[in-house]
């Protein structure tokens, strides 16, 4: 028998059935649809999720985008856009697979998914 903790989080494995239903996303809005599917946490674990995945292998950072504006931080925030990477195995989750043809079927084929705040595909693109 192992010692110590287990490998592997299921976490990172419920945000990757997410990104294998919607492919890029970025990490707030991987969190904001985590948590309408699965059990509540908080985002600082999404996005610890994210990093260490990304360092595992996967995830992988599809594209960095800088945003202009008033932030109390700067002029600018950084959104970081994530894929699936190389290692992802994802097992094909019932309640990720049902989110998303519900919010595919909700608009009779012709839904706007809002892929970050200002980007939206047609849901029958994602597919």
């Amino acid at each position: 028998m192992k010692c110590g903790r287990p490998a592997g989080s299921p976490v990172r494995q419920n945000v990757t059935e997410l990104l294998a239903q919607f492919g890029e996303l970025h990490g707030y809005d991987i969190y904001k649809h985590y948590i309408k599917i699965f059990p509540k946490v908080s985002m600082r674990a999404v996005y610890y999720s994210l990093r260490k995945g990304a360092k595992k292998g996967f995830f992988k950072v599809a594209k960095i985008e800088k945003q202009i504006g008033s932030y109390s931080w700067g002029p600018e925030a950084q959104r970081v856009y994530y894929a699936l990477g190389e290692l992802a195995k994802p097992a094909g989750d019932a309640k990720a697979k049902r989110y998303f043809e519900k919010a595919k079927a909700s608009g009779q084929g012709k839904m706007k998914v809002k892929i970050g705040q200002f980007e939206e595909k047609d849901a029958n693109e994602l597919s």
